[in-house]
């Protein structure tokens, strides 16, 4: 007599192991990244060391902020670079736009005359020799429009610290002396440990829930009206939902991923590096990684004008290139950016993270296909799926493989999901790590000091917390499995397999300027890093 086995109890017990170990890891991780949130952003950090130092051996950092367009708190934002608690002379600022036709121009010129003490300028693209001077070419770059912007600030730093920092994020006081000191291992005593290649920030969202795109400074210097009509329509509350993806998930996992440093999990919003070691690594000569055939590019963030992602791609090669003597990244704890959100549309954020997903859908595949197992309520389907199908469950918890078993399941854990959201959200907004002064705007203040953002009420918070996490799956089929393109300051690219991208004639929908694929390539399974600027 023969037995026939059915092979379909065993396929489903060995996905449902699947679901139990990724369960696990995602548990693990959020922990991890959910411990490190609150130990170091429950209070302000010890001064830093690195300002104190005599004034010869104080590093030189030269600041670089590309600016495209106004955006909420730009002033401010900017102004912060000067209220840097870091020696005058050991700072060179360059505010970087391509053009002086950008509405957010005179703002720059406003900055710079408002601090005259500082060696700072604003460099404008159109005016850079490189790419439009005697002997120069347009096309002596790549298409990435940021590193055409930023690029002679870099040729021109002064010292070997390079911080890059976008335009919409405020930089707290002492965030200078912090990353410096973390660049360099220097301890708050004075003792010094092994320095790192790379330091960063973690970003924060704080959504001002106006349509108002500039402040009152910045409107007198601008020519037009501004809308500041209130918002009338669910659709544009888009910023509460930038705001609730950056402090619940985003913050959870970055805060993790850097932690256990397995991957260089980078957000382009605040970086910090040595100009030495970027020019070393992008050389084929005196970098194993790459191929000879890279030397045809240029040197530092000019070999990275041919990609969109260029903030993860210099963190990446940093990352994976021998450097002795130095640790790969360091996340700079407690010290976060904080950018100011006004008048983003539901509308708009979908657009930004369909933008963000088909951007990185190549340079962390692996990641970006996993992604949905991240979210709370996927998330949560593998652990009720987990818990109501291994025998392990029901023969010492008595947990039944029942439908309303795993519903029970599944809800509990999402509304555990919500609570801890809730808490963790509440903690990062309260800002309690920022070092405040008087020139501190009111949206860097927090929720608990005086003339700070409010703590929004629960069914307020609730309400974004449900469409961040609705909207989710729908934005990541839309942006990883229909399509390749992409919209980045105010120009279309469609990116390539190979992480490099052609940017498109508006018109004709031509390739204009294919480029050559990066050696090295990443395969960091970093869940959410992003590519820089939220737009």
């Amino acid at each position: 007599m023969t037995t026939h086995y059915d092979p379909m109890p065993m396929i489903v017990q060995g996905a449902a192991l699947v679901s139990f170990v990724w369960t696990c890891i995602i548990v693990s991780v959020q922990g991890i990244g959910i411990y490190k949130i609150l130990r170091n952003n429950s209070a302000p950090h010890a001064k830093p060391f690195s300002p104190t130092l005599k004034k010869d051996d104080v590093p030189h950092i030269t600041v670089i902020r590309p600016v495209k367009g106004v955006e909420a708190g730009l002033y401010e934002c900017l102004a912060s670079t000067f209220h840097l608690a870091y020696p005058k002379s050991k700072l060179t600022i360059y505010l970087c736009i391509d053009s002086t036709r950008d509405p957010a121009y005179p703002v720059l010129q406003k900055v710079v005359s408002a601090f005259p003490d500082f060696d700072a300028k604003v460099l404008v693209e159109e005016q850079d020799p490189v790419l439009h001077g005697d002997g120069g070419h347009v096309d002596k770059l790549g298409p990435n429009p940021k590193i055409r912007n930023i690029s002679r600030a870099y040729r021109e730093a002064k010292g070997d610290i390079i911080w890059i920092a976008d335009c919409n994020v405020w930089l707290g006081a002492n965030s200078a002396g912090r990353m410096v000191d973390k660049l360099f291992g220097f301890l708050p005593d004075g003792a010094q440990t092994k320095p790192y290649k790379f330091v960063h920030q973690l970003p924060l969202v704080i959504d001002l829930e106006t349509p108002k795109t500039a402040t009152e400074e910045e409107q007198a210097l601008l020519s037009g009206p501004i809308d500041i009509s209130a918002p009338n329509s669910l659709l544009d509350y888009g910023g509460r939902l930038e705001e609730m993806f950056m402090a619940t998930t985003h913050a959870k996992f970055y805060s993790a991923i850097n932690t256990v440093g397995i991957a260089p999990c980078v957000v382009g919003k605040s970086n910090m590096f040595r100009k030495s070691h970027l020019e070393r690594l992008t050389d084929p000569a005196q970098n194993p990684l790459l191929s000879p055939a890279d030397a045809a590019r240029g040197r530092g963030v000019d070999y990275f004008s041919s990609y969109i992602c260029e903030d993860h791609l210099i963190g990446d090669l940093i990352f994976k290139s021998n450097i002795p003597g130095y640790r790969n990244h360091g996340l700079v704890h407690g010290e976060v950016a904080i950018q100011p959100m006004s008048g983003m549309t539901v509308t708009a954020y979908i657009a930004r993270r369909v933008r963000w997903l088909r951007v990185r859908k190549w340079t962390v595949l692996t990641a970006t296909l996993v992604e949905p197992g991240v979210e709370s309520l996927i998330g949560c389907l593998h652990m009720a799926f987990a818990f109501t199908t291994l025998p392990w469950f029901r023969s010492f918890f008595g947990i039944p493989p029942t439908w309303k078993a795993f519903g029970a399941i599944w809800f509990s854990a999402v509304a555990i999901w919500m609570v801890v959201d809730r808490l963790l959200s509440a903690k990062l907004h309260k800002l309690q790590s920022v070092d405040v002064n008087e020139n501190t705007p009111a949206f860097a203040l927090g929720s608990t000091r005086t003339g700070g953002i409010k703590k929004k009420p629960f069914l307020t918070w609730f309400a974004a917390w449900l469409g961040r996490e609705f909207l989710a799956f729908p934005i990541w089929t839309w942006a990883v499995l229909l399509g390749a393109t992409v919209n980045w300051r105010g120009q279309n690219f469609r990116v390539r397999p190979d992480m490099s991208v052609t940017r498109l004639d508006e018109a004709e929908g031509a390739g204009l300027r294919p480029s050559t694929p990066l050696r090295g390539n990443s395969t960091s399974n970093c869940p959410l890093g992003s590519k820089g600027r939220v737009d």
